[in-house]
């Protein structure tokens, strides 16, 4: 941990920060994160393939773990097919991966261009030719804004350590 944390808070560490440390920022963050779950309108699986192939980008093990519909019932998700565990695990390979469909897999990469060379896809001419005939505009800015919320979100809970004493169920799971 890289900020004072009691045990006592490890099963919400996020938590712990909003009320102890820049409330008004990290509930701001918060709401910029809740708002991207529950007002997406991408299908489930573009919207889980981008998030996790961020997440292993991150190293955030809590990100890594967490499955949306399975870790967020509150909210609906529904539209699209729901990944299984098959699909987390193809995301690792993703460009070989026959689970993943052609649209899967652009959202895959564009996540991870963001998260690796936002400089190089700013300019790739050939990957952004590929993304107009598979996505809409529309979907190009809503995956925009979800990989950038995970992409600082899941960064700060790893250089923080947060993802390394969380309690939470969905990284107990797999510790």
């Amino acid at each position: 941990m890289r900020v004072a944390l009691p045990e006592a808070h490890h099963m919400n560490p996020l938590g712990h920060l909003s009320e102890h440390y820049a409330p008004e920022i990290v509930n701001a963050a918060f709401g910029f994160s809740d708002v991207t779950y529950r007002m997406s309108k991408l299908p489930t699986r573009l919207f889980e393939g981008a998030r996790m192939r961020t997440a292993l980008i991150n190293g955030c093990q809590l990100c890594q773990n967490f499955r949306v519909l399975r870790d967020r019932p509150d909210i609906d998700r529904t539209n699209g097919p729901a990944p299984d565990e098959a699909f987390y695990a193809a995301v690792h390979e993703w460009r070989t991966s026959p689970v993943l469909s052609e649209r899967e897999k652009l959202a895959i990469e564009y996540a991870e261009k963001v998260g690796l060379d936002p400089k190089a896809l700013a300019t790739d001419e050939e990957f952004w030719a590929r993304c107009k005939a598979a996505l809409t505009d529309d979907e190009i800015v809503d995956l925009a804004f979800c990989v950038a919320v995970w992409m600082g979100l899941g960064r700060v809970a790893h250089v923080l350590g947060l993802d390394a004493v969380c309690a939470l169920p969905a990284l107990r799971e797999v510790a």
